[in-house]
């Protein structure tokens, strides 16, 4: 019995922390760009990557800002 919950108990984290396809969409002042970029990790580490694609920008008086989530 204690085998079996041993196992059990791996098997439940082996497959609660493997990398999975997440997909990245960004919106550019609340509209979305269409686009999206697929990123195979963990859920927090895609989060991560795909955030480091936030920005904001300023051109010739009108700023852009830039918010990408999973």
């Amino acid at each position: 019995m204690k085998k079996t919950l041993i196992v059990a108990s791996l098997a439940v984290f082996v497959l609660a922390s493997c990398k999975k396809d997440y997909t990245c969409t960004c919106k550019v002042n609340g509209i979305s760009t269409g686009t999206a970029t697929t990123i195979k990790d963990t859920k927090k580490k895609a989060e991560e990557k795909c955030n480091e694609n936030d920005a904001t920008v300023t051109l010739q008086g009108v700023t852009f800002t830039s918010d990408c989530s999973i």
